[in-house]
């Protein structure tokens, strides 16, 4: 498990005063103005790349999840252990068959326009919304068949199968509920809620201004005791890794996670005594580095050339030199962080040109005037450095087995279009979230059934196999912990065997926080939480 890296504040330098005054910058230093300017209990914190939009129940892309996170909730959330806590529900029982859950739904909360919560508005979320919409909603509430609503704080959930999966999904970053006043009968993709939300969370939106930085405002009326503890909350957009770096530095930012920084200056902070660091805050979330082939292509589609991309990668070199340390090896889809899912049987792939070589030589694949034998485009989106650095190590492993690899970088919409929409790619590399439990989130990259073009982040690879559906299908209703393990093994077997998508590392992000700032990884879902706790000390 990954150590946590916290350093208490040793003194309060002059500069953390200034922050904790709010009087530490000049007008001209933030768009919206400084933070001498905005209220006292403003908190400052940075997402990138972009969202593109507000609301996870369409889109879970990792920036969506961090804003959507703090004005819409669940019914649960999560401690440390990844086992559920109260949240929009106060208590549930799963029934002995596993074929239904009754929600007991918290008293006297409102949506941001006044509005009470009730029952109805997890009806139709669920039914409506995440069932048809959420890119991971059609797996893991597929065997959710209706949900009753015998009184509006009671919420039965009926299923045709059991669905051990389910109750670790419903956090509001990842199964948020929407109000049904606002999106029943209108087109719901189209809705203006999905970028200006109506949610019963600690934080009211305010405004977006693209570009530059997101304003939510104290729910008054939020029904956690004491909270929020902020009067506001500033999501700033700074795409430069170096920047978000200095602007740390300068107090114009408190707070920033998901890896922001370049992951070489990492260590400076840890030393500092006006940072805190820290890397618990993913287990709700793993992100992992995996190229996903699209085996559409002629050259992708035969195995032999799957296979000799992952010998040709030396993934111990590139630890130290795209990492900096701050990565593991992945040897299967799901990551040690996982102990009870995880394993290591299944076949390896150390790095080794020469049987690389020998796999495309087997292949009918020669080498040119130029040693090459054929070309590759790799397509990553801009969020930050690392991609970048992976895309020029990649290039010159591949080189050395003859494939001539095109590295492009596209912004998130252009990325989202070609990969999910278009099927416009060869290679793809990108950060994708597989979550505490597989069920939620590595099946859908592996189940055929979860390809939808213009779906975000589900196969995109056209792999279909009739034995890896059906591990998956049956590990998805399978209640006993050790044959429902059993069946992740096998998934991670045939999943290694065929190769329709390459892991390379699961890399260890930090969160980074003044050291006045307290509570800002709360719990396993880390930046996505809440933050109704999050406050600044002394």
């Amino acid at each position: 498990m990954t150590k946590k890296i916290q350093h208490p504040p040793l003194a309060m330098s002059r500069r953390a005063l200034l922050m904790a005054s709010g009087a530490g910058l000049a007008a001209s230093v933030l768009p919206f103005g400084p933070l001498s300017a905005q209220p006292a209990g403003t908190l400052a914190m940075c997402v990138t790349p972009e969202p593109n939009a507000m609301c996870s129940a369409f889109n879970t892309a990792s920036p969506v999840t961090v804003v959507s996170g703090k004005m819409l909730e669940g019914l649960l959330n999560y401690d440390f252990d990844v086992s559920p806590i109260p949240a929009l529900a106060t208590a549930w029982e799963v029934a002995e068959d596993g074929l239904s859950i009754t929600f007991t739904l918290r008293d006297g909360v409102t949506w941001h326009d006044g509005e009470p919560f009730t029952s109805a508005d997890v009806q139709y979320t669920i039914m409506e919304i995440l069932k048809v919409h959420h890119p991971r909603g059609r797996s893991t509430l597929a065997s959710v068949t209706a949900v009753e609503t015998p009184d509006p704080l009671t919420a039965i959930f009926r299923l045709s199968q059991p669905a051990p999966a389910l109750m670790y999904a419903l956090a509001g970053w990842e199964s948020p509920m929407l109000p049904k006043h606002v999106y029943e009968g209108t087109d719901v993709l189209q809705n203006p809620a999905n970028n200006a939300p109506v949610g019963t969370g600690p934080f009211v939106f305010q405004t977006w201004e693209r570009g530059s930085h997101i304003v939510m405002a104290a729910n008054p009326n939020y029904w956690g005791e004491g909270e929020p503890k902020l009067e506001r909350l500033v999501i700033r957009i700074i795409t430069d890794p170096s920047a978000r770096a200095a602007a740390l530095d300068a107090g114009e930012l408190h707070l920033a996670g998901d890896g922001p920084i370049p992951v070489n200056q990492v260590q400076r902070f840890i030393d500092s005594p006006d940072f805190q660091v820290e890397t618990r805050g993913t287990e709700m979330n793993n992100s992992l580095d995996m190229i996903h082939t699209n085996m559409r292509n002629e050259h992708l589609a035969k195995l032999e050339v799957r296979q000799a991309l992952m010998y040709a990668m030396n993934r111990d070199l590139m630890l130290d030199v795209v990492y900096y340390g701050l990565a593991e090896i992945l040897d299967s889809p799901i990551p040690e962080t996982l102990p009870n899912f995880h394993t290591s049987d299944v076949p390896q792939y150390d790095y080794d040109p020469d049987r690389a070589n020998a796999l495309l030589d087997e292949a009918g694949y020669e080498r040119d005037a130029d040693g090459m034998r054929f070309g590759l485009r790799l397509i990553a989106p801009t969020v930050g450095d690392t991609y970048e650095r992976m895309g020029q190590f990649l290039k010159q492993n591949f080189r050395d087995i003859g494939i001539d690899l095109e590295l492009i970088s596209a912004d998130i919409p252009t990325f989202i279009r070609s990969v999910f929409g278009e099927y416009d790619y060869d290679l793809t590399l990108y950060p994708g979230s597989v979550t505490a439990d597989p069920t939620i989130g590595s099946q859908r990259f592996w189940w055929s059934e979860a390809a939808s073009p213009g779906t975000p982040f589900v196969n995109s690879t056209g792999y279909a196999s009739e034995e890896m559906d059906a591990v998956l299908e049956a590990a998805a209703v399978e209640p006993d912990p050790e044959a429902r393990r059993e069946l992740f093994v096998r998934f991670q077997q045939i999943a290694m065997t065929d190769l329709p998508i390459l892991p390379v590392a699961r890399p260890i992000y930090v969160t980074i926080a003044a050291a006045n700032v307290e509570n800002f990884v709360p719990g396993p879902d880390g930046i996505r939480a809440p933050y109704g706790s999050l406050a600044f000390t002394g």
